[in-house]
């Protein structure tokens, strides 16, 4: 998920050069709500950036931990492995690491009115139209929600582990994410540099979609070169459960589309939602049965969150299949062997 910054300069991390790029994801939105909005991006980022130390530093100092210097040990072969197999940016992101001391980096806060699928957006100068907002501190993600609430919204607050600033800064990797089982690891690491390589302003779907192609691409050759069954397997039984969760999500929300689109009462239509989401939750259980009790999703909360995990169902979906990366990529053979030229807008402008 990328936070908006421009790639099109790297700039140090400073507190200017962070005000600057604060100030440019920001839009009429949150001009009018004043400066604290931006204050919390500097001040976050640059307590991200802050406790960031090179991985070298930590994987040859004794006194670490040896499961996190083998889990930065992985990270950075993953992290070689992505300029040198898949063309993707050969820069300092993902060189260092950050223990950011909480379970996520930012929370997003996301809303729809209330019998309607379309997710809010936000629009900045730089970065065009995003379907979130994201806040460095829970708190200020809560209170930004309930305040979209109060104007009639349903919101939800989601924890995201990850962001890329498409190069603008040199992204380590965090602590949120480096215990991830191998191949999603690796996923993370694709995905946000796939980030870097190409982003097209506002258009959320394809930038989601493009970068999910490039992790797909990307797992795949680096379980062929790993040579590691045990690993990939699992991976694999995850992959397929992240997928039957998306399928169950898509088709509740097309039954939710069916009942918003009646010519009925907004109560009728309210009763209508109950009963879908009554619907999706003994789905989930019998899907939890299938998975062998695997119960990683329960984090969700389909009854407070209504048409949030619907709404950007598709967010995901790969409208850029995988093949079509490896062509825009310029290779028949992998994503190997020259640097892409974009093939879309790179101008800046997401767990």
């Amino acid at each position: 998920m990328p936070m908006c910054v421009s790639p099109r300069r790297r700039a140090s991390t400073t507190v200017p050069a962070a005000l600057a790029a604060a100030l440019m994801l920001g839009g009429c939105a949150t001009l009018a709500e004043g400066p604290g909005y931006y204050w919390q991006s500097v001040v976050g980022h640059l307590d991200v950036m802050r406790r960031a130390q090179p991985l070298e530093a930590i994987i040859d100092d004794p006194a670490t931990d040896p499961v996190l210097k083998t889990r930065l040990s992985r990270a950075r072969e993953i992290r070689s492995f992505a300029s040198r197999e898949l063309a993707l940016p050969d820069n300092r992101s993902y060189a260092s690491y950050s223990d950011v001391g909480r379970p996520f980096v930012l929370w997003n806060v996301f809303a729809t009115p209330e019998l309607s699928m379309r997710l809010e957006q936000w629009c900045f100068p730089v970065a065009g139209c995003v379907s979130y907002r994201g806040y460095y501190a829970r708190e200020d993600a809560e209170r930004y929600a309930a305040q979209m609430r109060q104007q009639g919204f349903e919101a939800h607050v989601g924890g995201v582990p990850a962001y890329s600033t498409l190069g603008w800064f040199a992204d380590p990797i965090l602590s949120t994410f480096i215990a991830y089982p191998e191949g999603d690891l690796a996923r993370l690491v694709f995905h946000e540099l796939a980030h870097q390589l190409l982003y097209v302003k506002g258009d959320t779907t394809f930038n989601e979609s493009f970068a999910t192609a490039v992790e797909a691409v990307g797992v795949d050759r680096w379980f062929a070169a790993r040579g590691d069954p045990a690993a990939e397997l699992a991976y694999r039984q995850q992959a397929q459960r992240r997928a039957d969760f998306v399928a169950l999500l898509r088709r509740h929300k097309a039954a939710l589309e069916a009942v918003y689109a009646r010519p009925i009462s907004d109560d009728d239509k309210r009763a209508g939602k109950r009963a879908v989401f009554d619907a999706l939750q003994a789905e989930y259980r019998a899907l939890r049965v299938a998975w062998g009790g695997f119960a990683g999703y329960d984090r969700f909360s389909f009854r407070d969150t209504v048409n949030r995990f619907t709404g950007d169902a598709d967010a995901t979906s790969h409208t850029v299949t995988p093949s079509a990366v490896i062509i825009m990529i310029g290779s028949t053979d992998g994503l190997h062997k020259e640097k892409p030229k974009p093939t879309a807008a790179t101008t800046y402008t997401s767990a």
